[in-house]
């Protein structure tokens, strides 16, 4: 009965790889069925898509044989540092990941075209595409998989979170990783003030750091002060991985190493935590700038261009244009025929600050995807040049929206007067027309609403915060301001601020992630209610730089995250509301917090109570009347204080190149779940 069963499987497998063009000796695929997402041949895991290779073996009633690159020698030789490639199935862990390709096993080779902003803006598309981390989301968003872990577990009480790591992996460098790097990475790293003056939210828990047992070499625990169920959600969607290369970094981490320093200083560096700066940074964002464009000068003694990674792909070269990667010979994936991923041997970015530019690469068919930093402005060139250069553009549900932030925490004392004053934010939100930047900037395609913090509106939420004072009304917006003592003092149109000096708000704007017509049509509402305002577009780093040093009026960028991201992330209900990527405001209010009150401004009474609710938030289970509770406290709070202004909640176009096979529909445009995370980049490959 075995037998018949493998044996129609395996047909079944040939028949569907001549289909595709694949050749069938190539696979193995009379070993095992070659199961794909499209034809799954009645094999059902406990994961979607994806096996464990003994679940898949027992499933399918064979022994799984393996096959690699052929051009794994070359691409390995070309990573500084590597060491001559033992074979196969000593780089292979012995539990390697099986992974259901979408549409057909694929073949090797090619380059991928990416196409980012500049060193650290616009690359999370193109990152999330290589990253890996401890789990991840399915396609569905709902689900959460195994990944680098091939298992968890909580406690009862969700305050002990135990992974369970693949047996025999291993670093792009062919060193063996384990349990010891997941602690390396939170005690040596995350929660070390030499590293970071100051420890991330994600690895706090109610502002309290973790702690971390390594139980064997396969199995770590992390140990929480207080509940939080949504840990796991954040290791499963976080650009930040929860590992590090201890035999790497740690030979330079005084805590590690008692030679730490010395070895540093061998290669020019002043002490270990400066080499350990050069490789891994000083913020947690996992593409920043690696020696090869920091420290030219060191190249030459360096033991490696780049920090091993347990990615998909690894960089070997880089400048301020750009750079570009070759696959990780020791990566832990392979297909259901056998063969390890990824497919596509090489990985090219290049760093384009001009949108316009960006468009025209675009709109030629020079580029493999690109889904970041693509707003919906670019949709109708795009859409009629796809057929002529082989691309497809299509547009997918946004999970945040354009949103604005007056600086409550001005320096200019006169400003945060204005700006700090509730009334003023009102007006500017009635004063926003949003059916028409519905209509003029997305197209009509969509939905008005106020900012709430959570995107989608959860069921606990009162929809009427959904439209808190996000109707188009400027005569209320004219009223409100006139309470508050804005006149035209000097007879020009435009208002001039209580003490009678003149207000002229600068709107910087970044383009990754804000259309700057949309900026311009704002502008032009505020305008009509005396608001006066010029518009200026700069780069991502300028805008971020400004809004940190707290020298903006106005912030804008997109925000809004789902609950599950919420459940293991504080930062949005937190001052200043963000992390240094994204959208923030009250930097001063964050000053006075992060020093105990030392400096910085105190922020009111309001924002440390969702301090306190989105910490009780995380540690109640979700769904349950205490959660739900707090949920709709923190939306009230949020909303009726408008300290972000939300606009329009539309699509945005995911780009990508035709010959890009077993790509799969998106269900959403969004960084939320980290872009294409859950949409399994290693297993898309280049056909014809």
């Amino acid at each position: 009965m075995k037998i018949t069963k493998l044996t129609s499987l395996a047909s079944a497998s040939a028949a569907a790889l001549l289909l595709t063009g694949v050749p069938f000796a190539t696979v193995n695929a009379a070993d095992c069925p070659a199961v794909t997402v499209a034809k799954d041949m009645g094999m059902k895991g406990e994961y979607p898509q994806q096996f464990e290779l003994d679940e898949f073996e027992k499933l399918a009633s064979c022994k799984l044989t393996f096959n690699g690159n052929p051009d794994s020698d070359d691409l390995n030789g070309r990573i500084h540092g590597n060491p001559k490639l033992p074979s196969l199935s000593d780089r292979l862990p012995s539990e390697p990941l099986i992974v259901a390709p979408y549409d057909a096993i694929g073949s090797y080779g090619g380059t991928f075209d990416a196409l980012s902003n500049a060193t650290e803006s616009g690359t999370s598309d193109f990152m999330a595409i290589r990253h890996v981390n401890l789990v991840r989301y399915s396609d569905d968003l709902e689900t959460i998989v195994p990944n680098v872990a091939q298992g968890w577990e909580w406690n009862d009480d969700f305050t002990q979170l135990t992974f369970f790591l693949r047996k025999g992996q291993k670093w792009s460098d062919g060193a063996p990783f384990g349990a010891a790097d997941v602690e390396f990475w939170y005690e040596n790293l995350a929660i070390d003030t030499n590293v970071r003056e100051k420890p991330k939210d994600y690895v706090l828990v109610g502002g309290e750091p973790m702690t971390v047992d390594v139980i064997d070499a396969q199995t770590v625990r992390f140990n929480l002060p207080s509940p939080k169920p949504g840990l796991l959600s954040h290791f499963a969607n976080h650009y930040a991985q929860g590992f590090q290369p201890k035999h790497f970094l740690g030979q330079w981490h005084p805590a590690v190493n008692s030679n730490a320093d010395a070895n540093a200083k061998k290669l020019g560096f002043e002490n270990g935590y400066a080499a350990i700066a050069a490789y891994y940074g000083s913020s947690d964002w996992m593409d920043t700038a690696t020696p090869m464009l920091t420290n030219s000068d060191k190249l030459d003694v360096l033991p490696a261009h780049a920090a091993p990674t347990l990615e998909s792909h690894i960089v070997i070269s880089e400048s301020t244009e750009g750079r570009h990667f070759v696959a990780n010979p020791y990566f832990y994936m392979v297909d259901t025929a056998g063969n390890q991923l990824p497919y596509i041997s090489e990985q090219d970015e290049l760093f384009v600050s001009e949108s316009e530019v960006r468009l025209l690469k675009m709109m030629n068919g020079e580029v493999s995807f690109k889904q970041q930093a693509l707003n919906l402005d670019h949709a109708p060139l795009l859409l009629e040049n796809q057929e002529k250069s082989n691309f497809t553009m299509e547009l997918k549900p946004e999970v945040a929206m354009p949103t604005f932030a007056f600086n409550v925490t001005s320096e200019d004392l006169e400003k945060r007067k204005v700006f700090g004053n509730l009334k003023f934010r009102q007006a500017m939100s009635v004063a926003m027309n949003r059916d028409e930047i519905n209509e003029v900037i997305f197209f009509g395609t969509g939905t008005p609403q106020q900012y709430i913090g959570f995107s989608p509106t959860p069921s606990f939420v009162d929809e009427k915060w959904t439209q808190h004072f996000a109707q188009f009304d400027p005569k209320l917006a004219n009223q409100l301001l006139d309470e508050i003592g804005m006149k035209d003092v000097d007879g020009d149109g435009m208002r001039e601020m209580p003490n009678g000096q003149p207000l002229v708000l600068n709107l910087q704007v970044a383009t990754q992630a804000i259309s700057i017509k949309q900026v311009e049509l704002v502008g032009q509402h505020w305008g009509a209610v005396g608001i006066n305002n010029t518009v200026k577009e700069v780069t991502t780093d300028e805008f971020r730089s400004s809004m940190t040093a707290n020298q903006l009026d106005v912030t804008m960028y997109s925000k809004g995250q789902p609950l599950a991201v919420i459940l293991g992330v504080s930062e949005l209900f937190i001052p200043p509301y963000d992390n240094y990527f994204n959208q923030r405001s009250a930097m001063l209010w964050g000053e006075y917090l992060d020093s105990d009150g030392a400096s910085g401004v105190k922020p009111p009474a309001y924002a440390y109570e969702m301090i306190e609710d989105i910490s009780a938030f995380q540690a109640a289970t979700a769904g349950s009347t205490e959660s739900n509770r707090l949920g709709k406290k923190l939306v009230k709070t949020m909303t009726e204080n408008l300290l972000f202004i939300g606009t329009v909640k539309s699509v945005s176009p995911v780009y990508h190149s035709n010959t890009l096979k077993n790509f799969p529909e998106y269900k959403t445009a969004s960084y939320a779940y980290y872009r294409s995370y859950p949409y399994r980049g290693p297993q898309w490959y280049f056909g014809k």
